[in-house]
């Protein structure tokens, strides 16, 4: 079984502002971006038994805004393989009834942030009641690190390190680290090897094989593979694309004097029984 734990659903382009369909366009002159989420197209890139962590977001700075209703009538579509995560803005006005409202009458499993689109850092003063919420409660926190094309978004809100003194108040919290918090994977790594509860999940790396390649030699070099998750980030790919690109990534080493992945880590990253070290199973 594969456990997905980065996966997205909104309403396109209903759920973006104009401003951020044009950045995100902005990479092909006279073309806007579609980013459009159907679960049929999901499926039928994923093998049958996969289990997917599915999340919208809300950053208000960014333009970015997905009900967690939304969130909860995608996961209702399929409850068996799709396990819903809660958004909220700390930045914005009632986000402490967002929170209670999509964990306590939405059902959902977890917590995804977006620091630095949303505009704080994951250290702020103001989040402690998130966090005490979180830990009492059991709720996972997946958390965007890394860079972004968004022009407004502060790249000081995105450093893996920010979580350090969360995860050592909160050690009940189970943290996720999205994409390896690239192009920091670095600090990314001895973060998560110094703290038991945060890990890293390897979400939209693949396309970018040397740097993936780069990326999981110094997760194996710190002995940290056992904290690094598989995640897709659909749908901006898919899981057979990921698992095709990790299978890959020492091949392109071929007549090279570079030191190869451990292919049976590999193996074990795609199949790792994920859900019960978040406390999901």
């Amino acid at each position: 079984m594969i456990i997905d734990v980065h996966s997205h659903a909104w309403p396109f382009p209903e759920a973006f502002s104009e401003d951020f369909i044009r950045q995100a366009s902005g990479a092909k002159a006279d073309t806007t971006i579609d980013i459009s989420v159907r679960y049929e197209d999901y499926r039928s890139t994923a093998p049958d038994n996969t289990k997917t962590v599915v999340f919208g977001g809300k950053a208000k700075l960014s333009g970015v805004w997905v009900d967690d209703a939304y969130v909860a009538d995608y996961v209702a579509q399929d409850p068996d393989r799709l396990l819903g995560f809660l958004s909220v803005d700390p930045t914005q006005p009632g986000w402490q009834d967002e929170l209670r409202h999509g964990h306590e009458t939405l059902k959902l499993r977890g917590v995804k942030l977006l620091p630095m689109y949303a505009g704080f850092k994951a250290c702020d003063a103001e989040l402690e009641p998130l966090w005490e919420y979180c830990e009492k409660h059991g709720l996972p926190v997946l958390m965007h690190t890394g860079t972004t094309f968004v022009k407004q978004a502060p790249l000081d809100c995105t450093f893996p390190r920010l979580i350090e003194p969360v995860a050592l108040k909160y050690p009940g919290i189970k943290f996720i680290l999205a994409h390896l918090g690239h192009p920091w994977e670095g600090e990314c790594v001895v973060t998560i090897r110094k703290h038991p509860n945060v890990y890293a999940d390897l979400s939209a790396l693949h396309y970018r094989p040397f740097q993936l390649y780069q990326s999981l030699m110094l997760v194996q070099e710190y002995g940290v593979w056992e904290k690094v998750l598989f995640g897709t980030d659909f749908p901006f790919t898919t899981v057979n694309a990921t698992v095709e690109g990790l299978r890959g990534l020492n091949d392109m080493l071929e007549g090279a004097a570079l030191p190869r992945l451990k292919t049976d880590k590999i193996e074990e990253l795609i199949f790792r029984d994920t859900l019960p070290l978040l406390g999901l199973d």
